[in-house]
């Protein structure tokens, strides 16, 4: 019995392997991307591409055991829910207001250690964020965020009021 069991699971994973998610892969650099339209130093694009862009941007570079279903789904979902949230490729597509409450809830999960995921850093070790690179995204975001606020007459919701950001 516990044969038939083993090799009935053994079918099934072979033959899930076939059923693949799509890839979330662009050559081109969108129109919309944060860098073509907001000041974003070359320190902050390398912290960005390195920590932030597999799940928040339209190309995300894939490990090899994407190829392993069903681990392959599950980080597609994860892709797929990151970039519903913030996709620097598509920043500037976001009304200003938006784009306001993304600045500040990046640097509110950057300060509050909820990005990146701890999912996402147990196998990519090099993701994990310095503190001095934390600083640097943290005043970054602080920064643009306070222009648009500056220029489009945009004022803060209450501490405790609805966050529309990264985790939301």
């Amino acid at each position: 019995m516990l044969r038939k069991i083993l090799l009935v699971f053994l079918v099934i994973l072979i033959i899930i392997q076939f059923i693949r998610p799509g890839r979330n892969i662009s050559n081109a650099v969108s129109s919309n991307d944060i860098t073509l339209h907001f000041p974003v130093p070359e320190d902050i694009v390398h912290v960005l591409k390195r920590s932030c862009y597999d799940c928040h941007s339209n190309n995300t570079v894939y490990p090899w055991y994407m190829n392993i279903q069903p681990v392959g789904w599950w980080m597609q979902y994860h892709v797929n829910d990151g970039k519903r949230k913030l996709n620097f490729s598509e920043f500037s597509s976001y009304p200003v207001k938006k784009q306001y409450d993304k600045f500040k809830a990046t640097r509110d999960e950057i300060k509050e250690g909820g990005m990146p995921l701890d999912s996402y850093l147990w196998i990519h070790k090099y993701a994990i964020l310095t503190a001095a690179e934390k600083t640097s995204v943290i005043k970054w975001a602080d920064s643009l965020q306070t222009d648009l606020r500056v220029k489009n007459n945009l004022k803060d919701e209450p501490r405790d009021g609805p966050r529309n950001g990264p985790g939301e």
